[in-house]
């Protein structure tokens, strides 16, 4: 699990774990996330037609750098 989070929030994982978290606890920290993340970049929400159109766990509080790779994903679609 933890390898196919690390897929999608690579940034995040090294972080958690360079400043001395589990395993456990950066997989807990990082796995909703990691899902919200990549229907994102999937372009799941690339053609909604309003914010109420969006299903309830499609945000998740993310940094500005995990927006940014999202935009940038969007821009290339």
């Amino acid at each position: 699990h933890c390898l196919a989070v690390r897929a999608v929030c690579q940034r995040e994982i090294d972080c958690d774990r360079g400043n001395g978290f589990s395993w456990k606890i950066t997989l807990l920290r990082n796995y909703w996330k990691s899902k919200v993340k990549q229907e994102w970049l999937s372009g799941k929400y690339s053609n909604i037609p309003s914010q109420f159109s969006l299903p309830e766990k499609s945000m998740y509080p993310m940094d500005v750098d995990t927006w940014g790779e999202i935009l940038e994903a969007e821009l290339e679609r």
